[in-house]
């Protein structure tokens, strides 16, 4: 019958992209403003989330604003703390002090949506 084949298709497709998403590198990128409490508390979440959920698979650049004004402009940053997910596409923000682990994996495609 040509419609389980096509489910069976599908749920191996699914299956398998599942599989892939687990090996997948992520490459991303955190403005802060200095040591303020909020930046810091930004830098503490994220890697506490980044060793939890993708221990080994990830690259992260921490760039402070006030020593690197020309990448705000190139990144069209307009709100401190902002999270880049630059890899896997597509990319994407997360804006806040990433407190927020539930908001922060869907924004990252971490957990299906």
């Amino acid at each position: 019958m040509p419609s389980e084949a096509n489910d069976d298709d599908v749920s191996a497709s699914f299956e398998q992209a599942l599989a892939n998403q687990d090996k997948h590198q992520y490459r991303l990128r955190l403005y802060i403003a200095g040591t303020t409490p909020r930046s810091m508390l930004a830098i503490q979440s994220l890697k506490s989330l980044c060793e939890t959920y993708l221990q080994g698979r990830y690259e992260l650049e921490v760039i402070d604003i006030y020593q690197a004004s020309e990448q705000i402009k190139s990144d069209n940053i307009v709100a401190i703390p902002t999270l880049i997910k630059q890899l896997p596409l597509p990319l994407r923000r997360v804006i806040g002090d990433l407190s927020n682990t539930e908001k922060v994996l869907l924004g990252l495609d971490i957990l299906p949506k």
